[in-house]
């Protein structure tokens, strides 16, 4: 089955689906994006997901082209022509094609972009044998809550982190832990989860928001507070939340091992519940 791209209307393999070079997210990154991801054919939590582009594009001030309706059906239809049951759909958001210019053109269209691809069976290993994360300064943007296409720093970062042996860098600004490159951050000290609470400095997880309430609801205490790289070291526990990786243990943290166990107690309660959820709401196994 090939991957398949929607683009301003029209559905193709991928391979065959085209942008123009003057398109402003290709220019400028000036747009805006977000990932879904389905299990057995469902879309996870789609209604939030659109909601943050929403919330993106007004925040960058490009108009959404598309009404929550229209957005569900291409979502539908491209999941329906891919065929994939396990897949991660990405959206793209573009103020549209003008002339090269950095104010916004008056009479450009946005483009809009998705494309289905296959998420890959993993069986679950990182999730049971925990990864490798460094900590590196966080040099991004001061509006890391829009989730924009400018992900030249994420990306560097990452880069960093894969050289030096780890699977994610957590970012820390002025001493505080902001998120990882593409992740949430939580620790956990004394059976209770620490997280950095929303603010301009990370975005507003939709994975991260489903984990803290199901840990809230399963007595476990939730501190969403700011955290220090100090307090990040002596962390009984530490994993990583997000829609590709959902809740992800860490096992070193720049080289130094984390906690006594991996997963440990807490980290897998939360997997356990998120995993239910998943499955009540889609019908789908997680990954």
């Amino acid at each position: 089955m090939p991957t398949i791209a929607y683009v301003n209307g029209h559905f193709s393999p991928i391979e065959q689906a085209t942008i123009s070079i003057e398109d402003r997210g290709f220019q400028f990154g000036d747009g805006v994006y977000e990932v879904v991801r389905t299990y057995g054919g469902g879309a996870f939590r789609l209604h939030d997901h659109l909601s943050r582009l929403e919330s993106s594009a007004r925040a960058v001030s490009i108009p959404v082209p598309l009404s929550r309706t229209e957005w569900e059906a291409l979502i539908r239809e491209g999941l329906q022509r891919s065929r994939y049951g396990e897949c991660l759909v990405y959206i793209q958001l573009t103020r549209g094609v003008a002339p090269r210019a950095h104010l916004f053109p008056s009479s450009a269209k946005p483009t809009v972009v998705m494309t289905f691809q296959e998420i890959p069976e993993t069986g679950g290993a990182l999730q049971r044998q925990g990864v490798p994360a460094v900590t590196l300064s966080d040099l991004r943007w001061g509006r890391c809550s829009i989730k924009s296409l400018n992900l030249l720093a994420n990306v560097l970062a990452k880069q960093e982190a894969s050289d030096a042996g780890a699977l994610e860098a957590i970012l820390v600004k002025d001493g505080l832990v902001t998120e990882g490159c593409s992740s949430n951050v939580c620790l956990v000290k004394d059976g209770n989860i620490v997280t950095p609470p929303l603010s301009d400095q990370l975005l507003a997880g939709v994975t991260r928001a489903v984990v803290l309430e199901l840990a809230r609801k399963n007595g476990i205490v939730v501190e969403e507070r700011e955290v220090s790289e100090e307090e990040l070291t002596r962390a009984d526990e530490l994993f990583l939340i997000g829609t590709t990786i959902e809740v992800l243990p860490v096992s070193r943290l720049n080289g130094v091992p984390v906690g006594e166990r991996v997963p440990g107690t807490v980290t897998q309660a939360v997997r356990d519940a998120f995993q239910r959820c998943i499955l009540s709401e889609t019908g789908g196994e997680p990954g």
